[in-house]
């Protein structure tokens, strides 16, 4: 537990140097889409920097012109919606991203939304339901990376409404704590615990579910982020 608080602190303090890009960053990175052929991609860059809500330190997943041909409500609000839907809030490489095994779960930039990573090897790297197939586009400033993708990324929404379970090494599932007795006469009566009720046994353990899985990536990209 010491290494990830050590490891998450050294991240976000290296983080929180800047609010949003430099400027430099943002014009090195579109020059870059630029010579790749993402010119709607610019476009679409342009339009949002001057809000300031480019995060510090992000990889953009870039469809080409042709996948984003249809996009034809090209408001701010929704230029900034799609942009943090196609992006990853640290600067990671293709040899980077290449460090994650299939089922992987990393955030994207907008809050509540994840990509799923399957990792084939030679990297052949999909996310959702896009490949990467114009790794290392952007390369040229410090807080921006860019990879061209195959379409349009359709991320994954994620909501945990329960905690993670407890079980135990037996088999069974520890008991509810027994319900409180309603108020006599001004005090309150918590019936006795039987004497028969199932203690939970040392052997016990939470069942990790997608938090846990997110927590576990976040670990990683924060390895990933002191490897840079």
């Amino acid at each position: 537990m010491s290494l990830l608080i050590v490891v998450l602190m050294a991240v976000f303090v290296s983080s929180s140097a800047s609010a949003n890009p430099t400027s430099q960053d943002i014009v090195a990175a579109t020059q870059e889409m630029q010579k790749a052929n993402y010119f709607t991609f610019v476009m679409l860059v342009k339009m949002a920097a001057p809000s300031n809500t480019i995060p510090n330190d992000v990889t953009f997943l870039m469809p080409n012109d042709r996948a984003l041909s249809n996009i034809t409500d090209v408001s701010e609000t929704t230029v900034v919606d799609f942009l943090l839907r196609h992006s990853i809030p640290t600067a990671l490489l293709i040899d980077h991203l290449e460090h994650f095994p299939t089922g992987s779960m990393i955030p994207a930039s907008k809050a509540g939304f994840m990509f799923n990573i399957t990792n084939e090897g030679r990297r052949r790297i999909y996310l959702n339901n896009v490949r990467i197939i114009s790794p290392n586009i952007c390369t040229g400033g410090y807080s921006i990376r860019c990879h061209g993708i195959d379409g349009v990324v359709q991320p994954q929404r994620v909501t945990v409404t329960q905690p993670p379970a407890v079980t135990c090494s037996n088999g069974t599932v520890p008991p509810a704590e027994p319900p409180t007795a309603p108020p006599v006469g001004g005090s309150v009566v918590t019936p006795p615990i039987p004497s028969n009720r199932v203690r939970v046994k040392s052997g016990c353990r939470r069942e990790i579910g997608g938090a846990g899985v997110i927590v576990t990536t976040l670990f990683m990209l924060a390895l990933v982020k002191l490897w840079m």
